[in-house]
């Protein structure tokens, strides 16, 4: 029995949680590496970081990311290990059990100690760079991780905003591991559309679309607020990228170099399978049944810490596996295995690899690693070309089962026939349209109707993604368009209409009316006016807009109850839902959840004639990971809104105990634009600021810039760097 590695490593002393010493010969020995790095920070607080190597670049990174908000790195590593409950008390448990369940620190530290030497340098660099920042900040107190190891990096080797790992339920586990076992329980099917979609867009335009002749590229990811930084890496060694970095990481997650850039979108290509286990009991121990015959189950024990009433306890699991992977949970009598990628140094090498290419025969190269299993690629170079691939990880999956729900995991005929080449993935090179599009839908309107793949040639499994608002509008507004440059770029990414609303207001206009024709008192003036104000409305958003604030009021509240009419077990995207409603749904019950809105805005803001600019605001007080709001405390306007109404750039905002008022929390985060000529000419805007700390100049600098759509320029270039320097210095000065 594997007994897990990071249960015995607290009495080891690895992982404690009182304050962990860094000896003299260490701190000397990172001291001497830190006079090989500079790091240069612009008028706008971004870090340029230079080192002889590339790891003395890595080296660098770190230290500025920690400089910039190290709760945050901590905070992602605390994930990755799985110890959240030990910070977060009882109730972060089964999120640290899923975490075991598919990261094995055992592995990660073999897999470091068997990675080729430039990995092994570039592992060293990020806990070199992470301790030194420690050690010579001894007044900054992590919540947990003291010290922290290099193989770390390789249980978070990808830089997703979640991965693979967050799409399996904690509640299934914890209805399986708690004993608390059930056959009823179902996936969720719909319940994601109550929540804020997250996702991202990406635009390549080609040479022959673009006003100068040379490609362009947007990068907009759509994360929760701050999820990443902005930042440059170089060396001696020819690395030289910039873009955004996820706390914690050491490569350019989405971003570009002098010779191409790259922007990744989440993706629903099917890159992971759910196996239906029939399982069996005697004398204690579990078997399996695989072509006819019983196996032992493979089992675990892990012991996880947890804090509750100032104490730290622990809960022993045994957890279960097969060779398909492990027990997520039961159903209808059998139990439930996940498949993954589990490839986590392809994945590391992968991520960071990308960053050094040079065209498009060179990204290429890297994508065949195939360590990206939650994401779609746009990709544009200095040669003019422009490219997409749908997913990358890609099981060859046997012909004749619905890869979408669990199959039987009894016999080899369900195995993976091992992975796609890159070649058989669904992509676009330099389309016929002159453009590529992807907003986290399918990717047979990538590139418009003259230049997108053909949906019949290849396996379901691969794009199952369906079309959003957010995809529809973007194909309007790359085809109608001949000429672009970085400013119409721009104006595109924010292009402002709601393709959401397109048929559910004329629904309840037409509806309105036909309960306004037949025999009945009259409706109210209020109702009237409302009415005709949604009548004379664009589509179009706007911080003066009342017909925005009734539109998105309305569509939330009758969305929310066609939502509750949709069948068990029938899933519904966005586009389907709304159609699903407005035919499910009565004229009355549609105009009376007008008049329910009118009464909640009249409630809230005195008035129901309220502009958006008044609801939708950008507040940032603390710096926290967990951000609070104030009505009372001075926020911003924001005009964009909610990506799931087809907002191009995305504002994702909601109540909070205590407001009235909605406050962005995920959305657009770092959102450039690049031109890649014989010099690479680039425009960047992030959510705030470059520091986490209130009351600094770069805590919310950017923010004016942000809430009107609008960047700032990147100095990427080492002579334009130093002349917006605010600061130049080496780690620990």
């Amino acid at each position: 029995m594997r007994v897990f590695l990071l249960s015995t490593a607290c009495a080891l002393g690895a992982f404690s949680s009182h304050a962990q010493a860094f000896t003299p010969t260490e701190v000397a020995r990172w001291r001497q590496q830190a006079q090989q790095v500079r790091i240069t920070r612009d008028t706008w607080g971004v870090p340029h970081v230079s080192g002889k190597t590339d790891a003395d670049a890595v080296f660098g990174l770190l230290y500025a990311q920690c400089e910039d908000d190290f709760a945050r790195v901590e905070d992602n590593y605390i994930e990755a290990l799985g110890r959240r409950a030990e910070v977060e008390g009882e109730a972060a448990l089964y999120t640290d059990l899923r975490a075991r369940l598919f990261m094995d620190t055992t592995r990660a530290i073999a897999v470091y100690k068997q990675s080729p030497v430039w990995m092994k340098q570039l592992l060293d660099g990020f806990a070199a760079g992470t301790n030194y920042y420690l050690a010579t900040h001894p007044t900054v107190r992590p919540r947990l991780l003291r010290r922290f190891q290099p193989w770390m990096p390789l249980l978070f080797s990808e830089g997703s905003i979640g991965g693979n790992v967050s799409v399996v339920p904690v509640e299934r586990i914890k209805a399986f591991y708690s004993q608390q076992k059930t056959t009823s329980w179902q996936r969720p099917d719909f319940d994601k559309y109550d929540r804020e979609p997250t996702g991202s867009n990406g635009f390549a335009i080609a040479p022959s679309k673009s006003a100068s002749g040379h490609a362009l590229l947007l990068i907009n990811p759509h994360t929760s607020f701050y999820f990443r930084s902005e930042v440059q890496m170089t060396s001696q060694a020819g690395l030289n990228a910039y873009g955004a970095v996820t706390w914690g990481q050491f490569f350019i997650y989405q971003g570009f170099n002098e010779h191409c850039g790259w922007m990744h979108t989440s993706s629903q290509a099917d890159s992971m399978d759910e196996y239906l286990e029939t399982v069996t009991q005697q004398d204690g121990k579990y078997t399996y049944q695989y072509n006819g015959q019983p196996r032992p189950m493979q089992t675990e024990e892990v012991s996880l810490a947890y804090r509750k009433d100032g104490q730290l306890l622990r809960r022993k699991f045994t957890i279960y596996r097969t060779g398909h992977g492990p027990v997520v949970g039961e159903l209808n009598g059998k139990w439930v295995t996940v498949k993954m990628m589990d490839t986590p140094l392809a994945a590391l090498e992968q991520s960071y690899l990308r960053t050094k290419a040079t065209d498009y025969a060179s990204f290429q190269k890297v994508m065949a690693l195939n360590g990206n299993a939650t994401n779609n690629t746009v990709f544009a170079d200095k040669n003019g070309t422009i490219a997409y691939w749908h997913g990358n990880f890609m099981p060859r999956r046997p012909a004749g089962y619905d890869w979408n729900q669990p199959v039987e995991g009894r016999s080899d005929s369900t195995e993976w026939q091992g992975l796609h080449p890159l070649g058989d993935l669904v992509q676009v090179k330099n389309p016929a349209s002159g453009f590529i599009q992807n907003c986290n839908a399918t990717p047979y309107t990538v590139s418009g109707p003259t230049g997108s793949p053909d949906k019949a040639k290849y396996p379901a499994y691969m794009a199952p993604d369906a079309e959003n608002y957010r995809g529809i509008n973007a194909v309007r507004v790359l085809s109608r368009k001949q000429s672009f440059t970085l400013d119409t770029l721009i104006a595109a990414a924010n292009d402002p209409y709601l393709a959401g609303f397109e048929q559910l207001v004329p629904a309840l206009l037409n509806d309105y009316q036909l309960l306004a024709d037949m025999p009945r008192d009259p409706f109210p003036q209020n109702l009237q006016q409302a009415i005709e104000v949604l009548r004379g409305w664009d589509l179009r958003y706007a911080k003066t807009s009342v017909a925005q604030t009734l539109a998105i009021y309305w569509g939330e509240r009758i969305l929310k109850l066609g939502r509750s009419r949709v069948p068990a077990g029938k899933p519904l995207d966005y586009l389907s839902l709304t159609a699903f409603t407005i035919a499910q749904t009565t004229p009355e019950e549609k105009v009376a959840a007008l008049t329910e809105t009118l009464a909640e805005l009249k409630r809230d803001f005195g008035k129901w004639q309220t502009p958006w600019g008044d609801v939708n605001r950008y507040q940032r007080l603390t710096g926290r990971i967990q951000e609070t709001y104030d009505d009372k405390q001075p926020s911003q306007p924001v005009a964009f809104t909610s990506s799931a109404w087809g907002s191009l750039a995305a504002f994702g905002a909601k109540t909070y105990p205590g407001t009235t008022k909605r406050y962005g929390y995920v959305g657009n985060s770092f959102v450039a634009v690049v031109e890649f000529g014989p010099r690479v000419v680039a425009r960047s805007v992030v959510t705030g600021g470059a520091s986490s700390q209130p009351g600094t100049k770069h805590f919310t600098d950017q923010a004016p810039l942000y809430c009107e759509g609008q960047f700032k320029d990147v100095w990427f270039y080492p002579e334009d760097v130093a002349q917006h320097v605010e600061r130049a210095y080496r780690p620990g000065e």
